[in-house]
């Protein structure tokens, strides 16, 4: 009989920690956020537009970012800035570079569609609810 290989003791806070709150869906708008800000100071001469004077242009895919990490570190608010957030990213497409090319854009609403479809006191499924029996029979000694 094999013995059975140790999880790293980081790796269950970790995913506790993530399945407490919409992770990706938090994640998508922070690298939406990046990527439309990173497009502005890109050192392209493809920009296209940087909306009324360059303020615009930065406080939206700022906001995004900042609606991003809130939906990660203070789930509980997690509607209100899913909402600010497919906001800012649809309004990404008139005041920076057309989204970030689009890309930021799109990452930004669709993170923020999971987010708002996020639900807190969902069951788990069946196979991370088969780990955690097993992992709590490990504990147990059985």
């Amino acid at each position: 009989m094999a013995a059975p290989v140790a999880e790293p003791a980081a790796r269950p806070v970790t995913r506790d920690w993530r399945g407490r709150r919409p992770f990706w869906g938090g994640l998508l708008v922070t690298l939406g956020g990046a990527e439309v800000l990173f497009t502005l100071k890109a050192p392209l001469p493809v920009i296209l537009h940087i909306g009324m004077q360059g303020l615009a242009g930065y406080l939206v895919p700022a906001v995004m970012l900042l609606c991003g990490l809130l939906i990660l570190f203070n789930p509980a608010q997690r509607l209100f800035y899913s909402i600010l957030a497919v906001l800012a990213s649809l309004a990404s497409w008139v005041t920076s570079n057309l989204g970030g090319f689009v890309v930021g854009m799109l990452l930004g609403v669709v993170g923020a569609c999971l987010t708002f479809g996020w639900l807190p006191d969902q069951p788990l499924r069946q196979g991370r609810q088969r780990r955690l029996e097993r992992r709590e029979a490990r504990r147990a000694g059985v």
